[in-house]
């Protein structure tokens, strides 16, 4: 079985499928995410103090693609790579993927800062553990999901600064 992913991973037309399969979870990923996020951005979240430091609503939607797809060629990198360490780094992936969707949930969906700030924390170690363990199959992995880890922390400040401001 290891001699077929190996063989796989050379061929140019399976690594073309599997960086579009990459491409597709994450920006699935980032539309279930949109739709608690949208239902909520009209009326509450507009509603809510925010600091003062808070970007501006266009930020978010170019910063969000950016860092998507950079996640999605980071997990296609380690996938490509393979080795020690590789299936280690992709369950990774999928759990900040999943961590990351349901942030939205919580904070938008639910309307619940608080709890959400206890969520983004989780995505932060997650995303954190998967950069090192990404880090250590393909330093270029590693190196995409720097700025994801940079921007969910400032995410993380700004959320609790909101739950704060809201409490």
């Amino acid at each position: 079985m290891g001699a077929i992913h190996d063989n796989a991973r050379r061929n140019p037309a399976w690594q073309a499928l599997v960086l579009g399969l990459f491409y597709l979870v994450c920006f699935l990923a980032a539309g279930l995410g949109s739709l608690f996020t949208m239902v909520s951005l009209g009326s509450w979240y507009t509603a809510l103090a925010k600091p003062s430091w808070n970007p501006p609503s266009w930020v978010f939607g170019p910063v969000w693609t950016l860092l998507y797809a950079m996640m999605a060629v980071a997990g296609w990198l380690v996938w490509r790579r393979g080795g020690p360490g590789a299936r280690t780094a992709l369950q990774l992936f999928a759990v900040q993927l999943a961590l990351n969707v349901g942030w939205s949930a919580v904070f938008f969906g639910l309307q619940m800062p608080g709890l959400a700030f206890a969520e983004i924390l989780a995505l932060w170690v997650a995303i954190a553990a998967t950069l090192k363990t990404s880090w250590r199959v393909s330093r270029p992995a590693g190196i995409l999901l720097v700025p994801y880890l940079l921007w969910v922390s400032f995410a993380a400040v700004l959320n609790f600064a909101i739950w704060r401001l809201n409490a």
